[in-house]
């Protein structure tokens, strides 16, 4: 079935792969259908510029909804690092005003470093992008299950 969209219908989102030194960051397109790597953020330890770029993020693409991806452990439990993301996920809501999800990003950079091994992407050149990928692929991840359980 076709959906017609009015405005209002459909809403962008962006994906935040969130580590000690970085932030993946996608976005999906007007319709939430595809997610596409934007930036990498380099996080500075005391500051909240890694804040500030969300921010301008948002604004740039009208975000209406942030999807984090939560690091758990392979038995389903939250170690040291989700606890952290959890955390972090709270001041985003806080500070940028908008609603953020939590998605279980479990083999989500696996499966990042394995598509740029296969594509041939130098070891240099993935660090620089991994980051970036994952948020993709968390997002991407994120809107197809939204859609499987509608």
């Amino acid at each position: 079935m076709i959906k017609n969209f009015k405005d209002g219908d459909h809403m962008r989102l962006m994906g935040l792969d969130v580590g000690d030194r970085r932030i993946g960051v996608a976005v999906s397109d007007p319709l939430g259908l595809f997610a596409q790597g934007i930036s990498t953020i380099v996080r500075q330890d005391g500051t909240n510029k890694d804040i500030e770029e969300i921010k301008k993020i948002i604004n740039q693409y009208q975000v209406e909804k942030i999807v984090i991806g939560l690091p758990k452990n392979m038995n389903n439990t939250i170690g040291p690092m989700g606890e952290k993301v959890m955390q972090y996920a709270k001041t985003v809501e806080k500070k940028t005003g908008k609603p953020v999800v939590l998605f279980d990003e479990r083999l989500t950079t696996a499966a990042a470093e394995r598509m740029l091994i296969q594509a041939d992407v130098s070891r240099k050149k993935r660090k620089g992008v991994i980051d970036k990928i994952a948020a993709v692929y968390i997002l991407q991840s994120y809107m197809e299950n939204q859609k499987n359980s509608v």
